[in-house]
């Protein structure tokens, strides 16, 4: 779950690089809870 949500948040951010459509820090915001959602979801994936 959190994965693909991490996955989604990527391709929104990439799809506004390409596209230079985008709220300013609005996208890169994005990028940064991608990122958050990702390390926490090696940090769960090594506890198991």
């Amino acid at each position: 779950m959190l994965y693909t949500i991490a996955v989604v948040l990527i391709i929104l951010w990439l799809l506004g690089l390409v596209t230079s459509y985008t709220l300013g820090g609005f996208i890169h915001v994005l990028l940064v809870i991608a990122v958050v959602v990702i390390l926490i979801q090696v940090v769960q994936g090594r506890r198991l």
